[in-house]
């Protein structure tokens, strides 16, 4: 396990005793401990420095075991033969042969003048264009709360940009459910989200959608 000689192991043995009677005494005298806690702590300290010391002295003696080791080691590298004159020595590492670079296709001609000023198609959106209106209702005005998302505030709204009627909003294009989505202070997107148009269209032919039938 360990290389300590039967001197050194004196030596922590004396050293151990030593610091356990200088512990033993100054827990006595100048902590005030009584004889079993100042036997106890004084052993405890004991046993520390003699473990510590124990490992001192075991390191300084392996020390030396693996130094030799090593010069042992070094020497025999030195000392290796050179190989045989009837035996192939291997082979030199070769370096890989360089690859050709790829063959580069021809350049493409350059575009004209004329491809280069054109711009880029720009992606067109739609075009908000205000429906037409009325003045006043023709006759009496349809109940367009019967329009899913058209409450009395908004069916006044309506009211007020010239929209009575079913068939009014059932004709609305694309480009004009646009103008109205942006015209509805407080209710903008509502024509799209709900969906006015298709509504329209089933209660202008005098049918009922289901929305209708709930409110009837």
């Amino acid at each position: 396990m360990s290389k300590q000689t039967p001197g050194s192991l004196a030596i922590v043995g004396v050293i151990a005793s030593g610091v356990f009677l200088v512990a033993f005494v100054a827990l006595m005298v100048i902590g005030g401990y009584t004889f079993s806690p100042a036997a106890f702590l004084a052993l405890l300290v004991a046993g520390v420095a003699g473990l510590a010391m124990f490992w001192a002295f075991h390191d300084k003696a392996t020390a030396p075991d693996h130094a030799a080791a090593q010069q042992t080691a070094a020497g025999s590298a030195h000392a290796a033969p050179p190989p045989a004159a009837g035996h192939d020595a291997p082979a030199p590492h070769q370096a890989p042969e360089p690859h050709e670079p790829p063959a580069v296709e021809a350049d493409a001609p350059p575009p004209s003048a004329e491809a280069a000023d054109t711009p880029p198609p720009v992606a067109q959106s739609a075009q908000a264009i205000r429906p037409a209106r009325l003045d006043a209702p023709d006759g009496e005005p349809d109940d367009l709360k019967k329009i899913k998302g058209v409450g009395p505030k908004l069916e006044r709204l309506l009211h007020s940009m010239g929209f009575y009627h079913y068939h009014q909003v059932a004709a609305w294009t694309a480009d004009e459910v646009a103008w109205v989505d942006d015209n509805l202070e407080g209710f903008k997107g509502r024509v799209s989200r709900d969906d006015w148009v298709a509504q329209a269209k089933i209660l202008a032919a005098g049918g009922e959608t289901e929305f209708s039938r709930r409110a009837g």
